[in-house]
C-alpha cells in the first residue's frame, strides 16, 4: 500500500495513510485492521456515539508507542466533521470537542490513531444533563475480573431494590462497567452524589473486597467502585470502543447471566473479547446496550 491512500465513505473522501502500520505490534494488527473493525461495528457502536462530545485518545506509534489526549477537535479536521462546544472551566473558554455520529467522521477518526472512543455521559444538546450514571469497576491486583462481577451484582441487586435496570460491560481491560441510564432531566450534582451514596453503602456492607474512597494505596486486593466518572469533564470509553491493550481488545456490553456465571466459577479471561469475538456478539445478540440510550429512570 502507499503511504496515503484515498477511501470513499459513505460519498465522503477520505485520505488514509500508513494503513500497513502495526498499531498493536504482539498480534500484528495493523491501522487497515482498526478501520476494518470500526467500520463493521459501525451499525452498533455509533448510536452510542453520536451527539456525544468525544476525546481522542490517539496512539500514532502504536500501543507501545505512548498516547496523547485530544479534547479540542483537530484543526486539520474536514469541514464535515461536526463539533459542539464545552466549556472549560480550567482554561476558562469553551473547547470545539469533535462529534463522530456518521461512518465518515468514524473512518477519520480511525486514521488517526484514535484507537479509544472516550465519550461524555451528555448529549450535544445540553452537555449539563447526564443520560446515565455509570459505575466503573477497578480490581487492585489481585482482586481482578472475577472480583468486579461479585461487585458488580450486588450494585445490580441495589438498582433493582430501587425499582432501577442496569446494564453492564466490560472496560476491555481488568474491569466492569456499570450504566444505569437516566435519560431524564438529572443534572451532574444529582448523578454524582448517587454514584457516590451507592458506592458507599456498598463498601459499609463489604469494606473486606469493596473500596469507595479515590486513594490508590487502599485499593490492594479490593474492587475500587469509581463513582468520580459521573461528572461534566470526565469521558469513560465507549461501548464497542477498541482498547489499547498489548492485543487488541473491545469494551463490550455483556449479559447479566455471563456476570453470573463469571461470579461464580468463571475465569477473567471468559469475559475479554477480540475484534472478530465483538464481531460475533453483536450478529448474534444485536446491540445489549441498545436499552441505555433509551430507556428511562428516575434516581430516588
Amino acid at each position: 500500500m502507499s503511504a496515503h491512500d484515498q477511501l470513499e465513505v459513505d460519498g465522503r473522501q477520505l485520505t488514509v495513510s500508513n494503513l500497513d502500520k502495526v498499531l498493536y505490534p504482539a498480534a500484528g494488527f495493523t491501522k487497515a485492521q482498526v478501520i476494518d473493525y470500526y467500520v463493521r461495528i459501525a451499525p452498533m457502536l455509533l448510536p452510542h456515539l453520536r451527539d456525544r462530545p468525544l476525546t481522542l485518545k490517539r496512539y500514532p506509534q502504536g500501543v507501545l508507542g505512548g498516547h496523547f489526549y485530544e479534547k479540542r477537535c483537530p484543526a486539520h479536521r474536514p469541514s464535515w466533521v461536526r463539533t459542539v462546544p464545552v466549556w472549560s472551566e480550567r482554561k476558562k473558554e469553551n473547547v470545539d470537542y469533535c462529534l463522530v455520529g456518521d461512518l465518515p467522521s468514524l473512518v477519520w477518526a480511525a486514521n488517526l490513531a484514535d484507537l479509544e472512543l472516550h465519550t461524555s455521559l451528555s448529549r450535544a444538546r445540553d452537555v449539563e444533563l447526564p443520560t446515565a450514571v455509570v459505575f466503573d469497576l477497578d480490581p487492585g491486583a489481585p482482586a481482578d475480573l472475577v472480583d468486579c462481577c461479585r461487585v458488580a451484582l450486588m450494585l445490580r441487586a441495589v438498582c433493582e431494590r430501587l425499582g432501577l435496570v442496569a446494564f453492564p460491560k466490560t472496560s476491555g481491560g481488568k474491569g466492569l462497567q456499570v450504566y444505569l441510564p437516566v435519560n431524564r432531566k438529572t443534572n451532574y450534582d444529582q448523578t454524582k452524589s448517587f454514584s457516590h451514596a451507592l458506592a458507599e453503602s456498598l463498601e459499609q456492607a463489604d469494606p473486606a473486597h469493596i473500596v469507595s474512597k479515590m486513594r490508590k494505596s487502599l485499593r490492594t486486593g479490593k474492587v475500587f467502585i469509581d463513582w468520580s466518572q459521573n461528572d461534566r469533564h470526565k469521558t469513560t470509553v465507549c461501548a464497542y470502543s477498541l482498547r489499547a491493550m498489548a492485543t487488541p481488545t473491545v469494551s463490550t456490553p455483556v449479559t447479566w447471566d455471563e456476570v453470573e456465571k463469571l461470579a461464580a466459577h468463571g475465569r477473567a479471561s471468559d469475559l475479554i473479547f477480540s475484534p472478530a469475538e465483538a464481531l460475533a456478539r453483536v450478529k448474534r445478540l444485536g446491540d445489549l446496550f441498545a436499552p441505555v440510550e433509551t430507556l428511562k429512570q428516575k434516581l430516588p
